[in-house]
């Protein structure tokens, strides 16, 4: 391997930990992703400077890594590695011009989100057996709270008892960048909360955690639980692929969208920035109606 690359990558990794402060994780998916570069040169141009790596240098290592079945999420991946690693070359002095200037990224595959189909829903919560008991209350409610309320993992988890407002039938949730957003939710959910809050009361008359939801120690949720949660009921009524919490909030925006619901509420409701990442639900109802059409229609 080249030490001159080799230093300017270790040196890269050292920025990236001590100025830059990133996490672990991303400074070994940046080292992963460039040491893997530094040794297709080596093995196919052997010693190359730094100065010496040309733009055809790089999509020859693109095209075997498609040939290898990467997908283009992954090479994206890598070219964004590749373009902050030079960006910052060139800010020290070490090169003039970016190779990556000429490099263009892979289009994405589309992929349209699962969801649980609105008959298994319903299985779910009205043939569903739940434990009678504290564990059996807190676990249902997680998952009421997720269909009805289309919240992320980390919302239910943070959500606290003073952000339901039990007469006008909404919850108050803080999403992203500390984003709050206000989500009406029914009178069948209203209910239920009611009625596990003074379930609540009884079973931890000295608790103090202001937590909406509490495990059966009367601590706050943790992330697995709610995972393991979500997956082991989901199990019981879908074959779909993915069972996380974040299906459910899926199924939240695919159900409403399918209903006829106009999709700037949806992104309102859903704590989207913008709503390019509302719009991919509108793919999965045009798909429901493409399967519609090709089951009833005599010439489809």
């Amino acid at each position: 391997m080249s030490q001159t690359l080799e230093n300017h990558i270790r040196e890269f990794l050292d920025y990236l930990k001590y100025q830059k402060r990133y996490s672990r994780h991303t400074i070994i998916s940046y080292e992963t992703d460039l040491q893997a570069f530094s040794l297709f040169l080596e093995n196919q141009y052997e010693e190359t400077a730094i100065k010496e790596i040309k733009p055809a240098f790089i999509r020859t290592w693109l095209a075997s890594l498609k040939e290898l079945g990467n997908t283009s999420k992954t090479i994206n991946r890598k070219i964004s590695a590749l373009k902050t690693f030079f960006k910052y070359q060139i800010r020290n002095g070490f090169l003039e011009n970016s190779p990556m200037q000429v490099i263009s990224s892979p289009k994405n595959a589309k992929r349209l989100p699962q969801f649980v189909d609105k008959k298994d829903i319903d299985t779910l919560f009205n043939y569903v057996e739940f434990s009678d008991d504290w564990q059996g209350a807190t676990e249902r409610l997680i998952l009421q709270i997720f269909y009805n309320a289309g919240i992320r993992q980390a919302e239910l988890i943070g959500l606290m008892q003073s952000q339901v407002d039990i007469h006008n039938s909404t919850i108050k949730v803080l999403g992203k960048g500390n984003k709050e957003r206000i989500i009406p939710i029914s009178t069948r959910l209203r209910t239920d909360i009611v009625k596990y809050i003074e379930l609540k009361k009884l079973q931890f008359p000295q608790n103090e955690i202001s937590s909406l939801l509490l495990n059966k120690k009367g601590k706050k949720l943790t992330p697995r639980y709610v995972y393991d949660v979500v997956k082991k009921y989901l199990s019981m009524v879908t074959t779909i692929e993915k069972k996380s919490p974040h299906i459910l909030r899926h199924s939240f925006a695919t159900h409403l969208t399918n209903n006829g619901a106009d999709i700037n509420a949806i992104k309102e409701l859903m704590g989207h920035s913008s709503l390019a990442a509302t719009q991919i639900y509108t793919h999965n109802s045009i798909e429901k109606l493409k399967e519609a059409f090709n089951k009833a229609h005599p010439k489809a």
